[in-house]
């Protein structure tokens, strides 16, 4: 039992490091560089210092996901069907699959380089950034579509927001990002009816009152 478990702890050590490592490895591109100085900059910090060692953990950030993606396509996930649904897995599930293989080390790198220095409020503008503002934009979609949401809809929905926005950071196209918030939006649908809402209904009715809008105005 004790040759077991020793022998777990030397895994587990085994991989911890070869995540060290390969984020250590890492040397941050010219492109991600200044597109990291651009996000930091609208910040407006006023520190040098502070900005200095915020554009290196999200320019290397930018650039260990690049590269995790570029060297992990979605041909090296085999073939096969989602357990959810028995459909055959796309490209784009095959490619989220791959992606999401990455050493959790670059995640946590990224997350703590940027809570060093930046409070909440600041932290989750740099995760905008990334996300082209999709967790404000996404919000103000269910606050046209739900009637009258209520203060608890609208906290609950803004949390699982907030965390599709985290884990989507560490994806590289605006397909898989995307992606990743269709499975926090489906959370969010499903608790909105399982607390007494309808959301197919409430869709439809939305999606009427667009369209009767627009014949209105094509009429002016």
């Amino acid at each position: 039992m004790k040759t077991k478990k020793v022998k777990a702890v030397l895994l587990i050590g085994f991989f911890t490091l070869n995540s060290m490592v390969y984020a250590q490895q890492i040397k941050a591109s010219t492109e991600d560089v200044a597109k990291a100085k651009e996000w930091i900059t609208s910040l407006g910090l006023n520190d040098a210092e502070k900005e200095k060692r915020l554009v290196d953990v999200v320019a290397i950030h930018l650039t260990s996901i690049k590269d995790w993606h570029n060297n992990h396509p979605a041909s090296t996930v085999p073939a096969g069907i989602n357990p959810l649904d028995g459909k055959p897995l796309s490209e784009l599930h095959r490619q989220i699959i791959a992606d999401s293989a990455m050493p959790s080390s670059i995640h946590e790198g990224l997350m703590s380089g940027l809570r060093k220095d930046l409070n909440e409020e600041q932290v989750a503008l740099v995760l905008d950034k990334y996300t082209i503002g999709k967790v404000a934009f996404t919000m103000k979609g269910y606050q046209s579509i739900v009637p009258n949401m209520t203060a608890e809809e609208t906290s609950v929905i803004q949390k699982l927001l907030e965390k599709a926005r985290e884990q989507a950071v560490d994806y590289k196209s605006m397909k898989e990002i995307s992606a990743i918030f269709e499975i926090y939006k489906t959370q969010a649908e499903q608790y909105l009816n399982n607390h007494g809402r309808n959301w197919r209904q409430m869709y439809a009715d939305y999606t009427k009152k667009i369209k009767a809008e627009k014949e209105a105005k094509k009429q002016e």
